[in-house]
């Protein structure tokens, strides 16, 4: 778990993931790729500068198994970030993808699980963090789909396009 966690800071899980999507999923991977990306965008700036500095909730004491431990972060505990990011990635990229959806999501609640695991954060922090980022993903779609004049295509319309 310390190893996903570790995977998962500064983004680069996703930056991996993205740069698998854009290799082989085609126009269609790549779109999906830049979805995740300006959600994981959004969703850090707004975690990040606006609610942990709201939260002020301190890094829980760590009482796990010292193999079980990553570096403490230095900033807040609520809400994680890590959890905020990933979920916000995967939202993304399944607005476009939806086939990406499950994996993705699976992969994102894993990354979440595993700060709590490695004991750098409450299970309420990767919570409300995993609610947050695809909140957040959603509501930048939206916002993308208004000015760029198009409206969101749902899944089984893409589904149906593919046969």
């Amino acid at each position: 778990m310390s190893r996903l966690s570790r995977a998962a800071d500064y983004s680069r899980l996703w930056l991996g993931a993205a740069a698998l999507l854009s290799l082989f999923g085609g126009s269609r991977g790549r779109r999906a790729a830049i979805e995740g990306f300006v959600a994981i965008g959004v969703t850090s700036a707004i975690v990040n500068t606006a609610m942990k500095p709201i939260s002020r909730r301190p890094r829980p004491e760590r009482e796990v198994l010292s193999a079980r431990h990553v570096r403490m972060p230095v900033s807040l505990s609520f809400p994680s970030g890590h959890a905020a990011s990933a979920f916000a990635f995967a939202t993304g990229v399944a607005r476009v993808e939806p086939r990406a959806s499950a994996p993705l999501h699976a992969l994102a609640a894993a990354v979440a699980y595993s700060r709590v695991h490695t004991g750098v954060h409450f299970p309420a922090d990767v919570i409300a963090g995993s609610l947050i980022g695809v909140g957040l993903a959603r509501l930048t779609g939206i916002l993308r789909d208004r000015r760029s004049g198009t409206s969101h295509i749902s899944a089984k319309r893409l589904i149906k396009e593919r046969r």
